[in-house]
């Protein structure tokens, strides 16, 4: 199985761990980031992955080479200005379609800077079951950025408190529920990703949901989840993990 892990952000909601290194880098119970994510998609059978980078990007090469890549293939796809998720995905499209007997086969998108213990076995199996497009973990949890759902298909999102929904499935009954950064994708959207240039995925999502494309959500309400982006997240989850709150994860 194949993987992106987005790992090209400035990371700039950690400084000043990230002055002089990477986020992909930087360092939760005596892991990096990128181990530790490495290490949960090796867990679900990934055996090939490609990683974003832009920041530091020679440490990332330099580490990766040093650990001898913890036994995986890895590529890295260099980003010299910030493409964004949807813009990084587009430019390592190459490396999920590279073998066209294996074009029905899914692939997740992970950002490097989160952490939980999300069944992505489950994932995998409600995407390939519900023949999705995209598939995309998320909680019901305090965002000011919720993507709205309706039985479990994308409808719209609010992009921020003040700011009006926009709705691309106009529906009675909408959940917002919160993006946890992990996705599973069919190779075929990659076709679909008609935007150039720098572009967030999610906007894309929407656009292929109004065209009556499978974009899911998969409920991960009961796993726990932590975004990693300021170090204070960084020292709540070194805490949960001292108190066991991991308990049946595979980190």
């Amino acid at each position: 199985m194949k993987a992106m892990i987005l790992a090209a952000g400035l990371g700039t909601r950690l400084k000043p761990l990230t002055d002089n290194r990477p986020k992909a880098l930087v360092e939760l119970s005596s892991r990096t980031l990128l181990e530790i994510t490495l290490s949960r998609l090796r867990s679900v059978g990934v055996t090939e992955v490609i990683i974003n980078v832009h920041h530091f990007a020679d440490m990332v090469t330099n580490y990766l080479k040093s650990n001898k890549n913890f036994g995986m293939r890895i590529e890295i796809s260099r980003e010299d200005v910030l493409l964004d998720t949807g813009g990084g995905l587009k430019k390592a499209a190459w490396f999920f379609l590279e073998d066209s007997s294996r074009l029905d086969e899914p692939f997740l998108l992970h950002n490097v800077d989160v952490i939980s213990n999300i069944d992505l076995r489950r994932m995998l199996q409600f995407h390939k079951e519900n023949h999705a497009l995209a598939t995309l973990a998320v909680q019901s949890r305090e965002t000011s950025r919720p993507l709205l759902f309706d039985d479990l298909q994308l409808c719209g999102r609010r992009a921020g408190r003040d700011h009006e929904p926009e709705i691309v499935h106009p529906s009675a009954h909408l959940d917002p529920l919160a993006f946890s950064g992990i996705h599973v994708i069919s190779p075929r959207l990659l076709s679909l990703l008609t935007e150039e240039g720098v572009f967030s995925i999610i906007p894309s999502y929407l656009r292929l949901a109004a065209q009556g494309e499978k974009i899911l959500a998969f409920r991960a309400d009961q796993y726990y989840w932590r975004d990693l982006g300021r170090p204070a997240d960084l020292a709540q989850a070194a805490l949960d993990l001292q108190q066991n709150t991991f308990q049946g994860s595979e980190l």
